[in-house]
């Protein structure tokens, strides 16, 4: 015998069911990630981490170069993990209290899924190589095993990959050492009286490659051939920036997972703990925001040092430094980054901001991918072709202007509609069942059948 049972409403999130402060970080780490990502839209990748590539050394472009790399790089990417980290606490728990069954898993996983085609959509259509929704479906699925875990566990948790993280980053280093090292032994040995084997033939090219790849001016080639790709034809630019993004998604993501996953079980922690919501007294997230931003900032300048003593030679650098630096004072920057924005938020005197900030972060699927269509138009040959052509400051009137753009027009848009476009597009298709869209809209909500038998 088969029985219908009706599910509770299935719809996405109500207005009256939203944190605002959660929100409003996330419209300010959607806006704040466009500083770290306008160089990589406007510049081949290896002109956007080194100002000797365009000469710009001594000049304002390194002045803001250092400040952004600095300061800023990775650290709005770090607190948009942590509010995907947030998110799908949030969805999953919500469905959860409502059905039962494995409709919330199911349901979450064709969320992550077509969060993977969007990824797909950024990178090979919109032709953004820094894509971060691909990583996020899939590293969401990982992160949704984990969901149930005490605060104390998740941070475990994010300790380990940041463990992970940095022992990967050190092993490169010494992989490098060890072909500079075995290169250099070979170069000693007197070919007059000693004839060299194939081996030893394979690492003195092996180090001489690497030795020649450093050198200015082969950087200044490679920059040049992508600037003309990516300034050519659209067929030019697809198989540039394609590429590109293969390598993004494929061995970044998975020799570099830790990157997004310590961020991702902070934001979790951080959620179940109350800090992400605001609820701790503002001298704690005093706390954490000098002690973070203050040791970030130390380890940087320790690891920024040797670059530029040693002119941005990658080849130099690998045999002078006994470690490497990037994940840990990230880390710190990004979790200082974080109280500090907390401490405006809780003083109540940026109100405004939080205010202002708040549909940017309501529309922040929509606002992302924004900013690639944006910036395509702006930089890509099929566009403006600016890329390449603008001065380092001059990309932040750019910034300035998305900024401006996104901030009135979801203002705008949030007047009128429940969601932003593609917010309301990803939950059709998760719910499989359009949405309500227009706020003068009834809310009709989802219904699932289950049969079962007895």
């Amino acid at each position: 015998m088969e029985q219908s049972a009706v599910l509770p409403s299935l719809e996405p999130l109500a207005q009256s069911e939203r944190i605002s402060i959660i929100d409003s970080l996330r419209g300010i780490a959607l806006l704040g990630i466009l500083l770290m990502n306008i160089a990589f839209f406007a510049y081949p990748a290896n002109q956007a981490t080194n100002p000797m590539i365009a000469n710009e050394m001594g000049t304002v472009n390194f002045k803001v170069w250092y400040f952004v790399e600095g300061v800023l790089e990775g650290s709005q990417r770090a607190l948009f993990s942590m509010l995907f980290g947030c998110g799908v606490l949030v969805f999953t728990t919500r469905l959860e209290k409502r059905v039962s069954g494995t409709m919330p898993a199911e349901l979450f996983l064709r969320r992550q899924l077509w969060l993977l085609v969007f990824g797909l959509i950024n990178a090979f259509v919109l032709l953004w190589s820094g894509d971060i929704l691909y990583h996020y479906a899939i590293l969401g699925i990982v992160l949704f095993a984990f969901r149930r875990m005490k605060p104390s566990y998740l941070i475990i948790a994010a300790v380990v990959c940041l463990a992970f993280q940095a022992a990967r980053e050190n092993r490169d280093l010494y992989v490098d050492k060890k072909v500079i090292a075995k290169g250099e032994l070979v170069a000693a040995i007197d070919t007059t009286k000693t004839k060299l084997t194939d081996k030893q033939k394979g690492e003195l090219e092996a180090m001489n490659g690497f030795k020649n790849n450093q050198k200015l001016e082969k950087k200044q080639e490679k920059a040049k051939k992508a600037i003309e790709a990516v300034r050519g034809t659209y067929a030019e630019l697809y198989e540039h920036n394609s590429n590109e993004s293969v390598w993004m998604e494929t061995q970044f993501l998975y020799f570099n997972p830790w990157d997004i996953l310590i961020f991702m079980f902070l934001g979790l922690a951080f959620f179940k703990m109350g800090l992400m919501q605001g609820d701790y007294p503002l001298k704690t997230y005093l706390i954490i925001g000098v002690v973070g931003l203050g040791l970030g900032l130390l380890l940087t300048y320790v690891r920024f040092k040797p670059q530029i003593d040693l002119k941005f030679n990658f080849f130099e650098y690998v045999k002078s430094v006994p470690f490497t630096l990037y994940e840990i004072p990230r880390t710190f920057k990004s979790i200082g980054i974080f109280g500090l924005i907390m401490v405006l938020y809780k003083t109540g005197w940026f109100k405004w901001l939080f205010a202002l900030a708040r549909p940017v972060g309501q529309m922040a699927f929509t606002n992302y991918l924004m900013q690639s269509l944006i910036c395509g138009i702006i930089f890509y040959g099929i566009g403006f072709g600016l890329y390449g052509m603008l001065q380092r400051f001059e990309l932040y009137y750019i910034v300035a202007g998305v900024w401006i753009f996104q901030i009135i027009t979801s203002h705008i848009w949030l007047r009128y509609y429940r969601f932003g476009p593609m917010e309301w597009v990803w939950r059709s298709l998760t719910y499989w069942k359009l949405q309500p869209f227009k706020k003068s809209n009834a809310v009709e909500p989802v219904i699932a059948t289950v049969q079962s038998t007895s």
